[in-house]
């Protein structure tokens, strides 16, 4: 995205928030009695107003309600949530990951978003998009490298990754474009940025193998799941089905290394893509 678009759209939501103080002021509402009405905490009103954080659309359609305001932040969320550089079923998911204060991820076949880097992001957009103009590409480029900004914030949620070891032997970009990324996530571990864990394949079988699994929680809302395969994604909050993907990512803990051994698992397979690059 450029840097002019985001430049906007960041003052659009500037403008939710004022917009947001203002209506508030005029109902004679503090922060506290409005977010007791709406189910988030005065201090959250407070971060919507300044922009900080995003509401949730169930959020702004409650403002809608007890301000009167015949839909406004509602129109307003739906428009500056309609990210085109991101599939339709996945935009809400970039604004929760936002406001979320843990986040964890299971990755069967793929870097997740949050870790990749450009050159391997490219390789995979391109490789889902062959006839796709470098726009395109430069476009879910940015947009991907975008949403890791969450884990270099001084507020960045606490960041679980649990990679199959497939994901670290495939040498999506080539070798050279691998051991970058490989790096990069090594990288991040040592900084305690993402707590990390791989499943060996000696392990066999474990559990949400086919699909991309990430939960989120929150502050002042109940926790929410994400999967995810090829061509779609689930946005789900029910808790029957939250508490069953709870239960796969705590079997996927048990079934993975400890981070200091899934750690040096990935400065070995870096290591390798290395060798590779050098003796071609």
């Amino acid at each position: 995205m450029a840097k002019g678009a985001h430049g906007s759209r960041q003052a659009a939501w500037e403008f939710f928030g004022a917009e947001l103080k203002r209506r508030r002021e005029e109902a004679g509402f503090t922060q506290v009695e409005l977010g007791a009405r709406v189910f988030v905490s005065g201090g959250y009103i407070g971060q919507f107003e300044q922009a900080i954080r995003k509401p949730q659309l169930d959020v702004a359609q409650r403002i809608d309600t007890v301000l009167q305001t015949e839909g406004f932040f509602e129109r307003m969320w739906r428009k500056l949530i309609d990210d085109k550089r991101y599939a339709d079923y996945f935009a809400e998911v970039v604004e929760l990951e936002r406001m979320a204060t843990k986040i964890c991820q299971f990755a069967p076949s793929v870097i997740p978003g949050l870790l990749q880097t450009a050159r391997y992001a490219q390789a995979i957009t391109l490789a889902a998009n062959p006839f796709v103009t470098d726009e395109h590409v430069n476009e879910r480029v940015s947009a991907r490298l975008e949403r890791s900004h969450i884990l270099k914030d001084a507020t960045r949620p606490e960041y679980w990754a649990i990679l199959h070891e497939n994901v670290l032997r495939v040498p999506v970009g080539g070798p050279p474009a691998m051991a970058e990324q490989l790096e990069h996530i090594a990288t991040l571990a040592r900084e305690r940025k993402v707590l990390l864990a791989v499943v060996p394949r000696s392990h066999g079988a474990c559990a949400s193998m086919a699909a991309m699994l990430q939960l989120m929680e929150f502050d002042d809302a109940p926790p929410t799941v994400y999967t995810e395969t090829s061509f779609s994604g689930d946005l789900l909050d029910d808790p029957a089905v939250v508490k069953r993907a709870q239960r796969a990512y705590d079997l996927l803990r048990g079934a993975a290394l400890s981070p200091e051994v899934s750690l040096a698992m990935v400065e070995s397979a870096a290591e390798d893509f290395r060798r590779c690059t050098s003796t071609t």
